[in-house]
């Protein structure tokens, strides 16, 4: 978007933009860019928030004010949701599940495990589209959720021999579309409950925390930040773990 902004402006059209990765719009160096410090696929910072989410656009388009750039300036606050998620009594997830498996060496206890989770959250899942009038994020990648979880487990055992489920797609992009297919079926599941609406944050810290495939893609994202394989390495770098989740990482 920074490189389509600067054409835009020779037009004559002033632009201004969102920014996720500030690193990328410093060196691209777009006319003007408010960078935000929320998740990737999260520009104005948590759903649900209409007030908050004005706040950035406002922000935003504010520095159409300005004649000339590059102008790049920081949003104040990060998303609602994060002074709430220390409380003790906050969210809680609608199921309870056992221990994560954390240790990726037998791809069949990593399924089942994994089944099991689906499995105990499908009928919240279908009860939160149904909430929605239908509308999910589940499905970018064209599988079952059965499919994925078989998928998932067996490339955590071995990466480098795994082969893509998905046709003229490397592996590593399949992995992360179905594993982008999987975050979304548990967050909206988790969020199905009328009484369990809970922030960002907290239902983040149950996901990468509290959850096998959370556990899974922790461990996925060590591996590939030390590939041979450029684009592993920029996907695990930018795209596989939120910020205020890497902690979990050995690499942050």
């Amino acid at each position: 978007m920074g490189g389509l902004a600067h054409f835009i402006e020779r037009a004559g059209i002033p632009t201004t933009q969102i920014s996720l990765i500030r690193a990328h719009t410093e060196k691209i160096r777009p006319p003007r860019a408010l960078a935000v410090p929320f998740e990737l696929g999260r520009p104005l910072g948590a759903p649900n928030e209409p007030d908050f989410q004005r706040r950035v656009l406002r922000d935003c388009l504010s520095l159409l004010a300005r004649p000339a750039g590059p102008v790049l300036e920081d949003f104040p606050d990060g998303p609602p949701g994060e002074a709430v998620a220390d409380e003790p009594d906050g969210w809680a997830c609608p199921v309870n599940f056992a221990a994560p498996v954390t240790q990726m060496s037998d791809a069949d206890v990593l399924h089942q495990a994994l089944q099991q989770e689906v499995t105990l959250l499908g009928p919240w899942y279908a009860q939160s589209k149904e909430n929605r009038g239908g509308r999910t994020g589940f499905g970018i990648s064209g599988r079952t959720p059965d499919e994925i979880v078989r998928f998932l487990a067996d490339f955590a055992v071995a990466p480098e021999t795994c082969e893509s489920p998905l046709p003229d797609t490397p592996v590593i992009v399949a992995f992360k579309r179905m594993a982008d297919d999987l975050r979304y079926y548990y967050t909206e599941a988790a969020i199905a409950r009328p009484d369990g609406r809970g922030s960002d944050i907290e239902i983040a810290t149950w996901l990468w925390g509290d959850t096998t495939l959370g556990a899974l893609l922790v461990a996925v994202r060590d591996w590939a930040m030390e590939s041979d394989d450029a684009t592993t390495r920029e996907l695990a770098m930018n795209a596989m773990v939120p910020t205020h989740q890497r902690h979990r990482t050995q690499h942050g």
